[in-house]
């Protein structure tokens, strides 16, 4: 079955599916996204989406494409027409069409695109082997608490991380503490058992697997702290993860040379990882024991 994409109030074939060359999101990285995932034909935590996607329009000044509950709609059609069970629900919104000026245009249409497609998010093998990550220093813009489709910095991260056979670079701030990765948000345990994830400010983007993380550890009695972290701290934690829409949470066993913990998951970071499936599958959470 060929996919359909969702573009300014059409479905069409996604091989067929456009802008036009003078959109803002083409020409000034002008405009947000979000990206959701879908697990058994539901759309999850949904609404933690839909409120970071409202929050990055507001901060950018783009009006909203659609109401909130025509947006849903849309969703849902666009994961039907795909007939997507389990995979990830992409949706952007930019300034839209005008000529080419930097300042905004005095009229506009916010432009909205939707895509979705079945994907395995699980990464069981991945779970259970752990993965790399590499440091890098972070070279992004000041804002980054906006989910902006100005990914460059990102894409160079990920591609350096690659290159050096690893699956995540973590990037690192000038007063050397880990920021977050290129696309994932990073977890330590520290080597007192505690939980430790950066706070929410400028300088990251508030994922929205972190922010389910952090209710279940909440709700499970797993203490945590919400702080800044250093490379070094990093290198000699107990464990260590990372968390993202389309990553859930993934172990990590090695930062750059230095191995994490015994070099195998963590006992904690599997436990966390058990909850957050429990929590997309929508069924009760298993108790942390």
């Amino acid at each position: 079955m060929s996919r359909v994409a969702y573009v300014e109030g059409q479905y069409l074939p996604h091989r067929r599916a456009a802008v036009h060359i003078e959109d803002r999101g083409y020409q000034f990285s002008d405009g947000v996204y979000e990206v959701i995932a879908v697990e058994g034909g539901r759309l999850i935590d949904e609404e933690s989406h839909l409120d970071r996607l409202e929050r990055s329009l507001r901060e950018l000044r783009i009006a909203p494409p659609l109401s909130r509950r025509s947006l849903t709609i849309v969703m849902r059609e666009v994961v039907r027409r795909n007939r997507v069970v389990n995979g990830i629900l992409y949706i952007q919104a930019t300034r839209g069409t005008a000529p080419r000026e930097h300042a905004f245009p005095a009229q506009n249409k916010t432009a909205l695109v939707m895509t979705a497609r079945q994907t395995d998010l699980h990464r069981e093998r991945l779970a259970q082997d752990g993965v790399t990550v590499i440091t890098i220093p972070d070279i992004r813009w000041r804002r980054c608490d906006i989910k902006s489709v100005s990914l460059l910095p990102n894409v160079l991260g990920k591609q350096a991380a690659q290159e050096a056979g690893a699956f995540e670079a973590w990037q690192i701030d000038r007063d050397g503490f880990i920021t977050e990765g290129t696309s994932t948000n990073a977890w330590i345990v520290g080597r007192d058992g505690l939980l430790i994830t950066r706070s929410t400010d400028t300088a990251i983007l508030g994922g929205i697997t972190r922010l389910s993380v952090l209710d279940l550890a909440r709700r499970n009695g797993v203490e945590f702290v919400e702080r800044p972290f250093t490379v070094g701290e990093a290198k000699a934690a107990r464990e260590a993860f990372l968390t993202s829409t389309t990553s859930l949470v993934l172990p990590v066993v090695r930062i750059d040379d230095a191995v994490v913990g015994n070099g195998k998951p963590g006992s904690l970071t599997l436990k966390i990882r058990d909850l957050y499936l429990a929590h997309m599958a929508g069924a009760p959470a298993p108790h942390l024991g």
